[in-house]
């Protein structure tokens, strides 16, 4: 007869068992959720989170405002097919807000969003006041992006150009 007065049940060793794995089970997820919560911290926490982002921010403003105080224009004659391992030449031209020509150090850096162990970067030699012309070699097939930084004195410009696709072959 069954009832819940029958204690016949706590006698096999089947029932045992089973209590044992949950209690082991639950033993071990205590275990292991206590050990991770005091031996690590947690990365989604940060000490600084109300100034970081405002801090970052300031940074980029302070560097819009620099570019827009500059007002530099540049022009870039570019090749009108890119292949991988064949250098390249670019010619870039650098003019101030009343037309003047721009004289400082140029480097090209080449970025590659899908694989950045591949960035490169270029010094550009100025060949006339304002006019720049480098070769650039893209190793790799894929899109790319030119960063321009051009550096006068203080003063120093920051453009990027369009994403430019690379072929493997002439065509």
């Amino acid at each position: 007869m069954i009832s819940q007065d029958n204690k016949a049940a706590l006698r096999n060793p089947w029932v045992w068992a089973v209590i044992a794995l949950i209690v082991v089970v639950l033993g071990v997820n205590i275990t292991f959720i206590l050990y991770s919560a005091d031996s690590s911290r947690s990365a989604l926490v940060e000490q600084d989170y109300k100034t970081k982002d405002r801090k970052a921010n300031e940074d980029l403003l302070k560097e819009l405002r620099e570019q827009h105080a500059l007002a530099w224009q540049t022009s870039i004659k570019k090749p009108k097919e890119l292949v991988m391992n064949t250098p390249t030449s670019y010619e870039i031209s650098v003019a101030d807000r009343d037309g003047k020509p721009v004289s400082g150090a140029m480097e090209v850096e080449a970025y590659r969003a899908a694989d950045a162990s591949k960035d490169f970067s270029t010094a550009f030699k100025e060949v006339s006041p304002g006019n720049y012309q480098g070769y650039i070699n893209f190793p790799l097939k894929g899109y790319w992006e030119l960063r321009i930084h051009l550096k006068r004195g203080e003063d120093e410009f920051r453009v990027t150009t369009d994403r430019f696709m690379v072929a493997e072959k002439a065509q």
